[in-house]
């Protein structure tokens, strides 16, 4: 148990600087690459708008559409400054608005996103939406998903590629997809590392003053999250969740690169 343990430590250390995150910079650790996980997003995602009832002539449903687009573009143009428009290789943007009471969206690999209608009262407008859709595109672009699968399979002991952990697990395998990508219920934007959601909330930031939205609206939108949950909040160091306080000062401290996108965006227009 010792050996294997030492391992999948190893293991993991000499693959920890397999993939940086774009902007953070940060390594993370990659045991599954795109060319795996794309095709099994696409059939999971297909699954849930199979299974739920997808709104789309509405004003709300067509604004998750307009909003999607503008900053899948965004995304596009934030990749290509960076040197990474590779990473967006497969990539099959879509957007849908979901039918449920559920405060949630997220985004899979490849740009397949999904809101719910419970979230948009809380969005209040096409800007508060921008915030949320940077945001959860943000964990796609810096694989944030990919990154949880991996630990996922390191920690239980799965080695190889998805298809190989497929062989060696399937029903694990599966089930630590569903969660590392948040599908359904109450994961996905809820259950990412304070980590993640910091990397999410500033890339994010970039992707929706690109596409032309004020960012300032930002630290609004999570006051009103953190505001529409019962309960009192816990301390930070007992949430996955960075705490109000410190997401408002991290959003504040990019908010002048990301009104430097701002400003440009509208100079293009």
């Amino acid at each position: 148990m010792l050996k294997k343990l030492i391992f999948l430590f190893a293991l993991g250390i000499v693959m920890y600087s397999c993939a940086k995150v774009p902007m953070s910079g940060r390594n993370q650790l990659v045991l599954v690459d795109n060319e795996e996980l794309l095709p099994m997003a696409f059939v999971q995602y297909n699954d849930v708008l199979k299974e739920n009832k997808i709104v789309t002539n509405t004003a709300e449903g067509q604004m998750v559409v307009r909003v999607g687009k503008r900053i899948a573009e965004a995304v596009k143009v934030y990749m290509t400054e960076q040197g990474l428009e590779k990473e967006l290789q497969g990539f099959a943007w879509e957007f849908n608005l979901i039918e449920d009471d559920i405060v949630n969206a997220w985004c899979m690999p490849g740009g397949k996103v999904a809101f719910y209608t419970g979230i948009m009262p809380i969005c209040q407008d096409e800007a508060g939406v921008a915030v949320v859709m940077g945001h959860e595109v943000a964990h796609a672009i810096a694989n944030h998903g990919r990154e949880r699968m991996s630990n996922g399979m390191l920690l239980n002991g799965l080695i190889g590629t998805a298809q190989a952990a497929m062989g060696q697990n399937p029903t694990l395998t599966q089930n630590l997809f569903l969660q590392a990508f948040g599908v359904g219920g109450q994961l996905g934007m809820l259950t990412f590392s304070r980590t993640h959601e910091l990397e999410a909330d500033q890339l994010g930031l970039n992707f929706m003053a690109l596409a032309g939205y004020d960012p300032r609206v930002a630290p609004g939108f999570w006051d009103r999250m953190s505001q529409g949950k019962t309960g009192e909040e816990p301390p930070e160091f007992l949430s996955t969740h960075p705490g109000p306080k410190r997401r408002k000062d991290e959003l504040n401290n990019a908010m002048p690169k990301a009104m430097e996108y701002y400003e440009k965006s509208n100079k293009v227009k």
